[in-house]
Order: structure tokens, then C-alpha cells, then sequence
């Protein structure tokens, strides 16, 4: 039976050849191997191109100063929210898989016959084709996505405000106080009459003048400061309230046949005839 070439799951994802809807992804990951010890990290995988399945998983296993990518099926991985686990390879039996190069095709004959010997150390007990039908198992696991707003915050030009100041006129009144001289004329009559030597009509006439003084107002304006004006910032929060329409991916379940749903599991009535409970 001729086997179809292996290919990239990024590939496929970037040259849309099919809809990975449902197909986890766990290229980015941290890998873990026996005994949670790291192993190094998922970079990619090895998917059917026809249905999109994972085959293998592409790790890098290389050091600080190196770097190395080898393959491992998929079905002997055990995937967590904290990273991809290997739990019954080790190490050094990772790191002696033959490196995987971006140039080669990959089969998954090709596979067993360069790394299969190397994995299957770690399972001694299990006949060839029980390990492979666990090893090439793909996984099932959905990521249920969900939108959340996320909301940011920009400073723009809200307004200026300009301050000066012109000059506003009104009339003022303002009471004085000017003094003034008056003639002050007293006449007092003589009781004990004194003779002048003439006569009357020919005495000559004479006249007093006096001069009188006054205060006038001399008006004058002087400029007073009155009141001192500071300008200045501060910042002030109002909570402002947005709303936008947000979706999440929701688990849909088709049941066919007598299923029943528990923990998570599909039970059937062969996993209750096996005693599965």
C-alpha cells in the first residue's frame, strides 16, 4: 500500500489547504520526558494532508548552544495545560532519534524502520503492533476559544483653554472734601465817637482787597494689584463605560446509538461489557 508523504502542520495551516477546526495545535509548547524532566520544546508537527491529523510531533532537543529537531509519535505524547509530557521517554533516548531535516519526506515506514527501535526500549513488554496502534494514535482534544474585550487606552487633544487678561472700565464716584476762604465782613458800631480832622465829602476814598484761597481736587489714578491668578494641570479619571459584542467557542456533542456521557468520556455499552465504569 503506497503511503502519502507526511507534511508540515504549519504548512497546511499557511497555505490553507484545509480547515484545522477541532485539530489541536502544539507547536510552542514545552516538552517534558520521564519524570517531568524537559526534553526541550514542540515546534511543529507531521499531519496527514489529506485529513489534517497529527501524526508526529517535531521537537527541538538541542542545548544552549545547539540545536537538533527529531520526531516522535504522536501517541506518545500526554498533553496538559502546562506542556506536552513524555511520560516513559527519557532524555538521552529522545535525543538519539535521528534528526529530522526540513528537506526529506517523511512516511511513516520510513519512521519505524530509522527510529521506531530507539522508542520501543521503553516498551519492551508490548508486541510491535499493539505499540504502534497506541503510538500513531491521534489525539482529540479541542481548544474551546473564547473573545474577551481588551480595551486600551490612547491621550489625544481633548481642548486648550486660552488665558489673558483686557481692561474693563467703569465710572467711579468718590466724595471730597474742598476747603474754600470767605470773606468774613463784621461791622461793629462806635458808642464813644472819636473826632477825624476833614470833612467827609472831601476825604478821599480807599479801597481793601483781600484774596481768598481754595482747595480744588487734582484727580489722579494709581494701579493696585487686587487678586493673583496661578494656572496650572491636574488629572482627573471618569469611568466611561464600553460595550461591543463578544463570541466563544461552545462544545458541541453529537450522540448516535446508546451513549452516555461521564467525566467527560464517551461510555458505550462495549466499555460496559470490558467493565469499564
Amino acid at each position: 500500500m503506497t503511503q502519502m508523504n507526511l507534511m508540515r502542520l504549519s504548512d497546511l495551516s499557511r497555505d490553507n489547504m484545509y480547515d484545522n477546526a477541532g485539530v489541536y495545535n502544539p507547536s510552542g509548547n514545552t516538552a517534558y520526558g520521564y519524570n517531568g524532566e524537559k526534553i526541550g520544546t514542540v515546534r511543529d508537527a507531521l499531519v496527514d494532508p489529506q485529513s489534517g491529523r497529527i501524526r508526529y510531533l517535531i521537537l527541538d532537543v538541542g542545548g544552549w548552544f545547539s540545536s537538533k529537531e527529531v520526531v516522535v509519535p504522536v501517541g506518545e505524547a500526554r498533553f496538559d495545560d502546562n506542556g506536552v509530557y513524555f511520560d516513559n521517554l527519557t532524555k538521552d533516548q529522545v535525543r538519539d532519534l535521528e534528526e529530522y531535516r526540513y528537506d526529506q519526506t517523511y512516511t511513516d515506514t520510513q519512521f519505524q524502520q530509522t527510529n521506531e527501535r530507539v522508542l520501543r526500549a521503553a516498551h519492551t513488554d508490548v508486541d510491535e503492533t499493539a505499540y504502534r496502534e497506541r503510538a500513531y494514535r491521534t489525539p482529540d482534544r479541542l481548544q474551546l476559544l473564547e473573545e474577551r474585550l481588551v480595551v486600551n487606552k490612547e491621550r489625544f487633544k481633548a481642548g486648550a483653554v486660552e488665558i489673558g487678561k483686557h481692561v474693563e472700565t467703569r465710572q467711579e464716584q468718590v466724595n471730597v472734601g474742598l476747603q474754600r476762604e470767605e470773606v468774613v465782613i463784621e461791622r461793629h458800631p462806635v458808642t464813644d465817637a472819636r473826632p477825624v480832622e476833614g470833612a467827609v465829602l472831601g476825604a478821599s476814598s480807599e479801597t481793601v482787597r483781600v484774596d481768598l484761597e481754595a482747595e480744588r481736587a487734582n484727580v489722579q489714578k494709581q494701579a493696585y494689584v487686587v487678586e493673583e491668578v496661578e494656572i496650572g494641570k491636574r488629572t482627573v479619571t471618569d469611568t466611561q463605560t464600553v460595550t461591543e459584542t463578544v463570541g466563544r467557542e461552545v462544545l458541541d456533542v453529537n450522540k448516535t446509538g446508546e451513549v452516555r456521557l461521564q467525566d467527560g468520556d464517551t461510555m458505550t455499552d462495549t466499555d460496559r461489557n470490558n467493565g469499564r465504569r
